[in-house]
């Protein structure tokens, strides 16, 4: 018999063959153009606040409530985990790669936004750590915004990261995929009324062998 070729196993019934392998031009470039523009933005603010202010130094934006405030920190996002630079920059680094793996099997415009915002955000503090001082993977990263009573002082970067969490979330829960297809929950099928014995029902009669003479 002539060998047949198969689906991939995650082909949706009736997907012509290969569909699946198909990239995306409009995710790609959607998700591509907004961890550039993020990512410019990052970096932009960040050269602005470092080569205009002072470190330690605070500007009211919206009285006290929204403040400048430039600082610099070797930890995570939001100033969190101080002296782990070198283990976030591996971290950093792990994400961007899976995120280019992933790239090719993205179909959603949701998800492109995603994966933007996390490569942007990933990018824009990894820049940090990699080019500023103290040292190449150990620099500390840019921090100037401050809004009370948040406690920590964020970037553009960590604003991103934020973002696209709470998009992960939400797609998440709603059972969006990778490739827009929504996850279908199947609702267990009630019995045919054939199928349901009837109460009212007389069981059968006794039959009984007829008397021999």
């Amino acid at each position: 018999m002539p060998a047949t070729e198969q689906q991939p196993a995650d082909a949706a019934p009736g997907t012509p063959r290969g569909a699946r392998r198909r990239i995306s031009v409009r995710a790609l470039l959607l998700l591509v153009g907004i961890a550039v523009v993020v990512y410019g933005i990052d970096q932009l603010t960040k050269f602005l606040i470092a080569s205009g202010m002072r470190e330690g130094q605070e500007i009211e934006v919206l009285g006290p409530i929204l403040k400048l405030r430039y600082i610099t920190n070797s930890g995570a996002a939001f100033s969190f985990a101080n002296g782990y630079t070198w283990a976030f920059s591996i971290v950093a680094v792990g994400v961007i790669v899976a995120i280019i793996w992933f790239a090719r099997r993205i179909r959603s415009l949701a998800w492109a936004t995603m994966f933007g915002l996390v490569l942007a955000g990933a990018l824009g503090n990894l820049t940090d750590r990699l080019f500023r001082p103290p040292g190449f993977g150990v620099g500390h990263v840019v921090d100037f915004i401050a809004i009370e009573p948040f406690p920590a002082i964020f970037n553009v970067a960590d604003i991103a990261i934020t973002c696209s969490m709470a998009l992960f979330i939400l797609l998440s829960l709603r059972g969006t995929g990778l490739d827009g297809s929504k996850a279908v929950i199947r609702k267990p099928k009630a019995p045919a009324a054939a199928d349901v014995p009837s109460a009212e029902a007389e069981p059968p009669a006794e039959q009984h062998a007829a008397p021999k003479d």
